[in-house]
């Protein structure tokens, strides 16, 4: 079996992963720090987790690296209260849109650079 995590670059992960925390909630694990500095992290999330570095410790090409992360969301409230925050400071890429699987999708770049795929399914 294998296990896929989403692995976010982030100037200042001290700071930044606590910004992930107020958006999408959950629970911050430290992982490795070198003084005061975090260097990587977790954010575990109903049972996802997401996987945050500093730039001190992963050293990216570039902000953003061209990666998405696909997010399921269960609620359409929380789908657009997560649009919403995600938007703040970052850049909404598409906007809110009907899906043709009747539910919704969205695409915004966070405030570091982090490009989300939102999406919502009604059942």
């Amino acid at each position: 079996m294998m296990i896929v995590h989403p692995f976010i670059v982030v100037e200042n992960c001290k700071e930044e992963i606590k910004y992930y925390q107020g958006v999408l909630g959950g629970e911050i694990e430290i992982l490795r720090k070198q003084g005061e500095e975090v260097l990587n992290a977790d954010l575990n999330v109903e049972g996802a987790i997401l996987k945050f570095a500093d730039t001190h410790a992963a050293k990216p090409v570039m902000k953003g690296d061209y990666v998405r992360v696909f997010l399921k969301i269960e609620t359409e409230e929380q789908f657009r209260s997560i649009y919403g925050q995600f938007a703040v400071g970052g850049s909404i890429q598409r906007e809110v849109y009907e899906a043709p699987f009747n539910g919704l999708l969205a695409i915004v770049t966070d405030r570091n650079g982090v490009c989300w795929v939102l999406s919502y399914y009604r059942t």
